[in-house]
């Protein structure tokens, strides 16, 4: 299947698009306009703190319900040896501890591409971390970052959040606990460190 680049550009706005409804529907934290603009005047009297928050990610490509799609490929993505272009998105479920059965915390909910020709293979992911549960019920953080699947710690930049992450910034390292070769499921292991009001 061939799609072009203004349907994928469509595609990929609907699908951000769509990970901001959940924070609609099960938000806890006034989000209208005017509770917003208190929030932003009592501001310069916030203190900035840190929070360190631990989980995992289970990405499920291949499952009988898979969290993973492809959406688009070149069509030269099959040769390549770094699935160059291949386009995925994803609702990750977000656990305290690495195995299924454990407690959901939330979603990873987005879009990885396959965007290094070379040897090494990397994407660009773009996703938000959507907090369902616990003290962050309803709030995200926003990641934009490379992720080189073949480095033991993958670096990726907190750009921004909703919610009790307003404003917020910080690094997400993720390390692969799991990888299955056949099926190309993985658990990865989120390590967040984050600079919020």
């Amino acid at each position: 299947m061939k799609i072009k680049t203004t349907q994928l550009i469509a595609i990929l706005w609907w699908v951000v698009a769509m990970t901001a409804l959940p924070i609609l529907a099960h938000g806890s934290i006034d989000q209208s306009p005017e509770a917003v603009k208190k929030w932003f005047k009592e501001l310069r009297h916030a203190k900035e703190k840190l929070t360190e928050l631990h989980f995992y990610v289970h990405d499920r490509v291949t499952a009988e319900s898979p969290a993973s799609v492809l959406v688009a490929q070149a069509n030269a993505t099959s040769k390549s040896p770094t699935m160059f272009g291949a386009t995925y998105v994803f609702d990750d479920p977000m656990t305290l501890g690495p195995e299924p059965s454990s407690q959901i915390i939330g979603h990873a909910q987005g879009i990885s591409s396959s965007a290094s020709k070379e040897d090494d293979a990397s994407q660009i992911v773009i996703m938000n971390l959507v907090f369902n549960d616990g003290k962050f019920n309803g709030s995200t953080l926003s990641v934009l970052g490379d992720y080189p699947f073949f480095q033991k710690y993958k670096e990726m930049p907190i750009a921004g959040g909703s919610g009790a992450f307003r404003l917020a910034r910080g690094l997400v390292t993720a390390i692969i606990y799991a990888y299955n070769d056949t099926t190309q499921n993985e658990i990865i292991n989120f390590h967040v460190l984050v600079l919020h009001y």
